[in-house]
C-alpha cells in the first residue's frame, strides 16, 4: 500500500523521536490515537518501520574516532565477496560495510577510541580479512552533519 501524507508525517515524527507515546504522536500528526495506532501497526507490518533503537553517544561510549576504510579485493568472484562479507560482519568496531561501485570494492565505517586503538583494530581484524588486495583509511576530523532519518517527502 503506498504511503500517504499522514503516513509520511508519522514516519518523520518517529524518526525524530522513536519513543514518542502514541498519544503524543497522534497529536503531532493530527490524528485520533486509535487511527494513529492502527497506522503505526500497519507501517511496522509492511516493514516501513524496521525496528526501534537507542542511538548512543560515541564520545560517551569511548569511541569518538570515526575512520572510513576503502577496501579493494583481489578478485570479484562470488566466493571472495561472500567470504569477505561474512568476515567483516563479525568485527565489532565496524558500524557499516557497503559494496561500492568505483575505485574501491567496499567502504567501511569504523569507530575507535583513538589512532592507537584503530591500529589495534587494523592489526587484529582488518589486516586479516580474506581476499584484500589494498586498503586505505581516512580519519574523520569532525562530523559536520549526521542523521539516521531518511527523507520521507
Amino acid at each position: 500500500m503506498p504511503l500517504d501524507t499522514t503516513d509520511k508525517r508519522i514516519l518523520a515524527a518517529l524518526q525524530r523521536a522513536g519513543r514518542m507515546s502514541n498519544s503524543d504522536l497522534s497529536e503531532t500528526v493530527n490524528l485520533s490515537p486509535s487511527a494513529c495506532h492502527r497506522r503505526v501497526q500497519r507501517l511496522e507490518k509492511e516493514k516501513y518501520i524496521k525496528d526501534y533503537v537507542a542511538l548512543l553517544d560515541a564520545r560517551k561510549m569511548g569511541v569518538p574516532t570515526t575512520v572510513f576504510v576503502e577496501i579493494t579485493l583481489q578478485a570479484q568472484a562470488d566466493e571472495v565477496l561472500d567470504a569477505f562479507e561474512k568476515a567483516v560482519s563479525r568485527i565489532p568496531d565496524v558500524l557499516e560495510c557497503h559494496l561500492m561501485a568505483g575505485s574501491a570494492d567496499y567502504l567501511l565505517k569504523v569507530v575507535a577510541e583513538n589512532t592507537e586503538d584503530f591500529a589495534r583494530i587494523h592489526r587484529q581484524y582488518l589486516a586479516r580479512l580474506p581476499g584484500v588486495a589494498q586498503m586505505q583509511s581516512s580519519f574523520a576530523l569532525r562530523t559536520v552533519f549526521k542523521t539516521t532519518a531518511l527523507p520521507v517527502d
